[in-house]
């Protein structure tokens, strides 16, 4: 399994984003990551510098704050949409952005959930509940307020 450490989360980010302005090729993570950053332009002068983004201090149980954190849960859940793993969370998060008429937005919605889904598996010191996740997605999908 691959376990990156924090700096090497973070230079992944900026180096995606770096050469995506530069116009440089991206292989198929770094092109998902540049997107997904240039969705949140808050954010960009973060990412035009490793080093600093290295060095940088943030809140970091914080999606919000935290845009490494922010970033790596959007590539998560573009990578388990991909592979519909766990079950149904494709179809979920697909609904949920017919919904609100926006992907990110349904990602955002989607993130909260996957929040839960972690800090209760936590909480409880067992592996994390892949239906309930989907279920969450699922009611955010269906509910009519959120």
């Amino acid at each position: 399994m691959f376990a990156p450490t924090q700096a090497e989360v973070r230079r992944f980010f900026c180096n995606a984003w770096v050469k995506s302005q530069a116009n440089q090729p991206l292989d198929a993570m770094e092109t998902l990551a540049a997107g997904w950053i240039a969705e949140h332009p808050e954010w960009h002068t973060d990412f035009a510098d490793a080093d600093a983004a290295v060095q940088r201090t943030y809140d970091e149980g914080a999606v919000g704050g935290n845009p490494f954190l922010h970033l790596s849960m959007h590539l998560s859940i573009s990578e388990q949409c991909s592979i519909d793993q766990p079950p149904g969370i494709r179809q979920a998060v697909e609904l949920l952005a017919r919904r609100l008429g926006d992907l990110h937005a349904a990602h955002h919605q989607a993130m909260q959930c996957l929040g839960q889904m972690l800090a209760d598996a936590q909480r409880r010191s067992t592996s994390p509940d892949g239906a309930a996740y989907v279920e969450c997605v699922q009611r955010r999908a269906t509910s009519d307020s959120l």
